[in-house]
């Protein structure tokens, strides 16, 4: 019998797998946390079977870190716009709320902007109806409210714009903080400064870390990325995994990787067909009559501009 099934059947019979104590009311056995495949009843236990265990620990440890960095997000790190409930796109600026800190479609802010305009009533926010603020100073405290309140959106948002200053310090403080209350967009943004060297040096390691974490909440630029580190390690598999997973999303980059792939022989036509309709499917899930007419109208004030400055 091999060692892994050993370690199996030591964990199946509630055993501890060094010593073969059975747990009962004075003996509470601990799952090994790096693999979940076997139990001890202690800390000496866990030492001495260390060196049996360490093979196979490490290799389940692995298959179950890809499971989670595989396994396809439910939606992109943006979510649904709270309003009228469709995914967000990625490929637009969506509408960025300052006294909630939502995020909603350029639709729906359309939509409510038009209703104001023809009812000609007072501007508010489209979804926790607070007035909008009519000067920098207002704007500053709702903006200075939600950080105050740990909101980690408003943290993150203000990470981006202190890098954007080239205030890099304050920009990883903001991130780091934001990471730590779960916020997806906050870890790409540390990756990026890692990788960059703004305001701290480059640890590969932690670029990889915050990227993975990025791609695994559902971030498509991340999830891309992670499969341009793995194409340029020469590990072709995988990267066409993360772009497949990326398409699915939405993602156009990620197409156009596996188009690369696709002439390389790295990817079956199949596979790169069914990437195709995902890819379409998931921009068509974005797509509402409201968000239309918001396009059409930006699309007919461009073309108005545009007259007006020749």
């Amino acid at each position: 019998m091999s060692e892994e099934k050993n370690d199996n059947n030591a964990a199946g019979t509630s055993a501890c797998a060094s010593c073969g104590s059975a747990e009962v009311d004075e003996v509470k056995l601990v799952t090994c946390t790096n693999c979940d495949l076997v139990r001890y009843c202690s800390n000496s236990c866990l030492l001495d079977h260390k060196s049996q265990h360490e093979e196979a620990c490490k290799k389940r440890a692995a298959e179950l870190s890809d499971e989670l960095l595989f396994r396809q997000p439910e939606s992109s790190h943006l979510g649904d716009c709270p309003i009228c409930c469709l995914p967000l796109q990625l490929d637009t600026t969506n509408k960025n709320l300052m006294c909630c800190s939502k995020v909603i479609c350029k639709g729906c802010n359309y939509a409510n902007q038009v209703r104001e305009a023809v009812g000609k009533l007072q501007r508010k926010c489209p979804f926790c109806r607070a007035a909008i603020p009519s000067s920098k100073e207002e704007v500053d405290k709702y903006r200075m409210k939600r950080i105050e309140a740990n909101d980690p959106v408003a943290l993150h948002r203000e990470g981006r714009s202190e890098d954007k200053k080239g205030n890099y310090i304050k920009a990883f403080e903001y991130f780091t903080k934001a990471v730590e209350l779960g916020d997806v967009e906050a870890h790409y943004q540390l990756a990026l400064l890692y990788n960059y060297e703004h305001g701290v040096e480059k640890v590969m390691g932690k670029v990889i870390h915050h990227t993975e974490e990025a791609a695994i909440g559902g971030h498509p630029d991340a999830r891309y990325n992670i499969g341009v580190v793995e194409w340029n390690n020469g590990d072709s598999e995988r990267a066409v995994k993360h772009w497949i997973i990326a398409a699915s999303q939405g993602h156009d980059l990620s197409i156009k990787a596996l188009l690369n792939a696709f002439k390389r022989g790295m990817i079956i036509k199949d596979e790169l067909a069914a990437a195709l309709r995902a890819h379409q499917a998931a921009v068509d899930a974005t797509r509402s009559p409201q968000r239309e007419r918001e396009r059409a109208a930006e699309y007919h004030q461009t073309e108005r501009n545009f007259v007006f400055s020749l």
